[in-house]
């Protein structure tokens, strides 16, 4: 797990890019800055086992335009009701591919959802909750969340009730970002993240890497693998880690807004960040702070 260039990650950007980082996350690590983003379902569900069954259907939809992405979960979970946990716990397999029959995401079908949500209600039933049977899987001297993801996995596809591509196996090597996101958002608790996973270090988490995030970590430095891969996800959280070690995701979805808000210029923020980072003795990046803007 180490980055292709972490002297420069960890001496020489690290004091600018985390002022500009800070800067970044108070301007937008906000909650009327969440939409449009399937994370926004989650605030409905205040009961942890809802949240943590709604989440998982809003994080294996997340791929796709975002447009679609949100008439997708809105639908799916709007099967649910008002409590996906109760739905789920009292469904049969039958119950739950009838239910979502005729509901389709791209290639992804609702007997794909029937068949995680399934996979799911076996894990409940023997853990007590997601969490705990995420919780299963990790080890004190694990340094991330990839060896417990992966045995969550396993747990999840031993149902047998298919949904293959909605439960990607990480041992594959993939970057997994739609299972990172899921436990970005069930770990970590902020104004933007509902959290809930109390028993998760935060410092554990892997970067939900897309080709976006990819981007970012390239242009800083945190990875020089051309592929966004699993490798390059760990590359650049152990990047991010040299600068936030104890929630090296912490700003995850900031950055993600520079890439969906019409008001943000990426470059622009990725370029100066980088010349002040690059001037010797350099001890602040004023240039690079974002002002405040008002919700859309």
């Amino acid at each position: 797990m180490t980055p292709a260039t972490p002297n420069a990650f960890r001496n020489r950007f690290s004091p600018p890019l985390k002022t500009a980082l800070d800067d970044l996350y108070r301007t937008y690590n906000r909650r009327c800055f969440v939409c449009p983003d399937p994370l926004q379902f989650l605030y409905a569900y205040t009961d942890l086992r809802d949240r943590e069954v709604a989440g998982l259907v809003a994080s294996s939809l997340a791929y796709g335009r975002v447009a679609q992405i949100l008439r997708s979960v809105s639908t799916a979970l709007g099967v649910l009701g008002p409590s996906p946990f109760d739905f789920v716990m009292h469904a049969s397999l039958s119950t739950l591919r009838s239910a979502l029959a005729g509901f389709r995401h791209r290639f992804s079908t609702g007997e794909d959802i029937a068949g995680m949500l399934w996979a799911a209600r076996l894990v409940i039933r023997r853990h007590g909750s997601l969490e705990n049977g995420f919780l299963a899987g990790l080890r004190p001297e694990h340094e991330t969340v990839l060896p417990a993801l992966t045995s969550f996995v396993r747990a999840l596809r031993s149902s047998g009730a298919g949904a293959s591509f909605l439960l990607p196996q990480p041992e594959k090597g993939s970057a997994c970002k739609r299972w990172h996101l899921y436990l970005r958002w069930m770990v970590r608790k902020d104004e933007v993240d509902p959290g809930g996973w109390d028993r998760v270090p935060p410092s554990m988490l892997i970067v939900p890497l897309d080709t976006h995030m990819h981007r970012i970590g390239l242009r800083l430095g945190g990875t020089t693998r051309k592929q966004a891969d699993a490798r390059a996800a760990l590359e650049v959280t152990k990047s991010f880690l040299c600068i936030a070690p104890e929630d090296p995701v912490r700003y995850d979805f900031s950055l993600t807004r520079l890439g969906i808000r019409a008001d943000t210029d990426l470059e622009g923020f990725l370029r100066r960040v980088h010349e002040v980072a690059c001037t010797p003795h350099a001890s602040s990046p004023s240039p690079t702070r974002i002002p405040e803007r008002s919700a859309p």
